[in-house]
């Protein structure tokens, strides 16, 4: 079934283990040789949460092989960035976390090395990994780029505390429903959950939709794009909605359906009544986890990779709820599936795929399913990570119901997409601002289509 990951929100900072740091600008990438002979690669990743996992793998790696991995960390931004001008300059990581949404790019750009020999060779299990996982980094041409390295859906954040105030029942808000014509009781318990200044709730009157103090629905200024992947696509893939024709590889979308338009005015409408915050709020602090923290959010629609930040605090009392059940009958997320790249131009492809393959074994995947940060690719691992997280008295059910159920959906794997979330993005930031109308998106999809003709 379809996927895609924002795996962002780490902050911008380097951290080298094994040598010594160097500077975004001047990484040097490709292998060299240690002063006891051994080599040495760089490996690059996102995601600060994950870093210790892959911190003890590293070290356990080189334990093994005498090939030492030095570890650098950049936040989301300066990830892409550092990696397009380490291309452009010859200094790129010899491996590094790859993303779905970027790699047919990077491909089409000559930037990674196809593994399909090496995994013939080494005769690795393609079936140990979650169905779906292992094909979604193949090209059109049969070349295979990656190995499943984990997987994550979207579920709601709530506030125990503020749930329970509100009069609903837990069980009610993991079975509550949504439609673009009234909102459902999903919008009835956002609306509850939703207080003024003056403590009036949404369901009450006297509301004061413009000056509110807790908003029962958070706005991610980091999923306003194309993939809506923690805004409005779990609602949008419930109401029998999908980007385009297919995936991997698609080539004609659908952001032009009035089930993709209507999920949008009704996700606008939440907005309008005062219930979720504006688009302006969302864009100034993009993350809304220190917001919700604070108190401002009682309901937060985030990724499975954010479970540490959500439930490894102890300020606010927080839970777990699926998305709601959309107009199809069915709750949906996006499912995405990340793996790491071997850079074409490193100097030591050897090493390189040593630590590929090292990544994408139980070895390491279960160093990471103890974590309890992520769910990883293999299936035994995954197991284990959700006993890790059951250990740590977090519920994260709501995040396998949809895999449960067969309702999860990739995000598109495609050519372009940088140009299509340049496009999407702006008009449904525009179309929530209020400043175009749905029928703009008819213009809008026929420019995306015109890419692919």
């Amino acid at each position: 079934m379809p996927q895609f990951r924002n795996h962002m929100r780490s902050a911008g900072v380097v951290t080298a283990i094994a040598v010594a740091g160097m500077t975004l600008a001047g990484c040097a990438s490709s292998s060299e040789s240690t002063e006891a002979g051994g080599e040495k690669i760089t490996y690059w990743l996102w995601d600060t949460n994950q870093q210790p996992a892959y911190t003890q793998c590293a070290t356990a790696f080189t334990e093994k092989t005498g090939i030492d991995v030095t570890i650098e960390q950049y936040g989301w931004a300066d990830y892409w960035q550092g990696l397009t001008t380490g291309f452009a300059a010859g200094t790129a990581p010899d491996v590094f976390a790859d993303h779905l949404s970027y790699y047919p790019q990077f491909v089409s750009q000559g930037q990674l090395l196809d593994i399909s020999d090496r995994i013939d060779a080494d005769g690795i299990d393609l079936s140990i990994y979650q169905d779906g996982l292992a094909d979604l980094w193949v090209d059109q041409e049969g070349g295979r780029y990656g190995l499943p390295k984990d997987f994550d859906t979207v579920a709601l954040f709530y506030n125990e505390t503020m749930v329970t105030d509100a009069g609903i029942d837990p069980a009610a808000l993991s079975e509550a429903a949504w439609n673009p014509t009234d909102g459902g009781t999903f919008e009835q318990a956002v609306a509850a959950l939703t207080v003024d200044e003056n403590g009036v709730r949404g369901t009450e009157a006297g509301f004061d939709k413009n000056n509110v103090a807790v908003y029962g629905l958070a706005l991610s200024g980091n999923g306003l794009n194309a993939s809506g992947q923690q805004t409005w696509a779990p609602y949008a893939l419930g109401n029998d909605w999908y980007f385009g024709d297919t995936t991997p590889w698609t080539t004609e979308w659908n952001f032009d359906a009035p089930e993709f338009t209507d999920t949008l005015a009704w996700y606008k409408s939440l907005q309008d009544k005062g219930y979720m915050p504006t688009i302006d709020i969302a864009l100034s602090e993009q993350d809304p986890l220190n917001g919700y923290l604070a108190g401002r959010y009682a309901l937060v629609t985030d990724g499975s990779w954010m479970n540490s930040s959500y439930l490894g605090q102890s300020d606010v009392p927080t839970k777990v709820a699926p998305t709601p059940v959309g107009p199809s009958g069915e709750r949906a997320s996006v499912f995405n599936g990340l793996s790491d790249g071997i850079w074409a131009g490193t100097k030591n492809p050897d090493a390189a795929w040593e630590w590929v393959s090292y990544l994408a074994s139980t070895d390491c995947q279960d160093v990471v399913a103890d974590a309890a940060v992520v769910f990883p690719a293999i299936k035994t691992s995954t197991e284990k990570a959700t006993e890790a997280f059951a250990a740590k008295g977090w519920d994260v059910s709501g995040f396998a119901v949809q895999v449960d159920e067969g309702t999860t959906a990739l995000l598109p794997i495609a050519d372009h997409w940088s140009e299509i979330n340049d496009l999407v993005t702006a008009n449904s930031q525009a179309f929530l601002k209020g400043s175009v109308d749905a029928e703009s998106f008819t213009g809008v999809n026929d420019q995306v289509n015109a890419l692919f003709q």
